[in-house]
């Protein structure tokens, strides 16, 4: 970035946060497009085909203007961070509200779940995708992106979820500490991480290699793919098929007790 550009942006920020000038509000906001671009990839990665980008890319937006509104040029915070928290939780809160997954697809969902169950118990041990797909006469290319639409699905529940085993009616007189884990709950999460490290040291090195870049380094699916040498639609496989493996341990951490 040029030292003139810099100064420019400055000179934008500097009007934006003493008059909230139109201008350079909009000037801040095509600056930062990208970095909703890049979160509307990320998170659409891994939804059905019937989910509009564009209705996720606007979410997106939302997020932005209100980091746009929200922050405070004079605190040590840049502002690609504090943006990034935004339009990820306006997507995400977006979602959530949203029953996107098709009735049909969460039918194929239990079909599939019970499916799985019955090979286990059957043959004592894991299901594997294309015996499940021959058992129900689906594609496993199917039944791969079954499972990773269900458990995204389950994720972004997971606040609702919860909120099912309260009583509404009931008086509230305490707050609670959002960010801090009770003692027992630290006990299962730190159980969980070392079961799930387990778990991921016995994928294959492709697989670990496609966790590792899509969740640690939080590259793109397309990305990977270049990383790779691979198709986009490879790594999507060998993503889905990671997500299949892990379906179980990941699932159990989305049931509320």
């Amino acid at each position: 970035m040029s030292h003139s550009t810099v100064n420019q942006e400055k000179h934008y920020w500097k009007l934006w946060a003493s008059s909230r000038d139109a201008h350079a509000g909009d000037m801040l906001v095509q600056k930062y497009m990208p970095l909703v671009q890049y979160h509307v990839q990320r998170i659409s990665s891994g939804l059905p085909k019937n989910v509009s980008k564009d209705d996720i890319k606007s979410l997106g937006l939302m997020g932005l203007l209100d980091a746009l509104q929200k922050f405070d040029p004079g605190r040590e915070l840049k502002f690609d961070t504090y943006a990034s928290f935004r339009i990820r939780g306006a997507i995400i809160d977006g979602l959530r509200k949203e029953d996107w997954l098709p009735r049909s697809v969460r039918e194929k969902a239990k079909k599939v779940e019970a499916k799985i169950e019955e090979l286990e118990q059957k043959n004592l041990r894991n299901a594997e995708p294309e015996e499940i797909a021959e058992a129900l006469g689906m594609d496993v290319t199917e039944i791969y992106q079954i499972t990773q639409e269900h458990l995204f699905a389950n994720v972004l529940s997971m606040d609702e979820q919860s909120t099912d085993y309260e009583d509404s009616e009931s008086p509230r007189f305490s707050i609670k500490d959002s960010k801090g884990l009770m003692p027992e709950e630290q006990i299962v999460k730190n159980e969980l991480i070392d079961d799930l490290s387990s778990l991921i040291s016995q994928l294959n090195p492709k697989e670990q290699m496609v966790l590792s870049l899509f969740y640690t380094e939080e590259l793109t699916l397309t990305e990977i793919g270049e990383v790779m040498s691979l198709s986009t639609s490879r790594i999507s496989q060998i993503h889905s098929k990671c997500l299949f493996k892990l379906r179980k341990l990941l699932s159990s951490e989305f049931t509320p007790f």
